[in-house]
């Protein structure tokens, strides 16, 4: 697994690497930082669920990091969820950074 062998290679502490589908094999919440890549080819129903039950598991002050091709609905759906995103191009991906400053979702704008 790459993420293992980068937190050897760059001596990184406490930090932990958690296979999983969405968040779905896991228990574990409170984190500090979520990194993420998430499939961009298909419909947006699994970076949904990855922006939204990322949120509920971030503590105050938190943050996702996800990297991805697209940029209008990365950047619509995690700031209808934390509030704001903060985003950086590298070659053609797109890095989104959201940080998590309220126990809810953001309030959506109204029309």
């Amino acid at each position: 697994m790459y993420s293992k062998k980068n937190i050897q290679l760059n001596s990184v502490d406490e930090a932990n690497v958690l296979l999983s589908t969405g968040f779905q094999d896991f228990r574990e919440s409170a984190f500090n930082k979520i990194l993420c890549n998430p499939p961009y080819h298909v419909d947006f129903s699994v970076p949904k669920l990855f922006i939204e039950k990322g949120f509920n598991r971030l503590v105050l002050g938190g943050s996702m990091w996800m990297v991805t091709k697209r940029n209008a609905w990365y950047r619509k759906k995690l700031t209808s969820i934390f509030g704001g995103v903060r985003v950086f191009e590298s070659d053609s991906y797109y890095v989104f950074e959201a940080i998590k400053r309220s126990h809810t979702y953001a309030t959506r704008p109204r029309r």
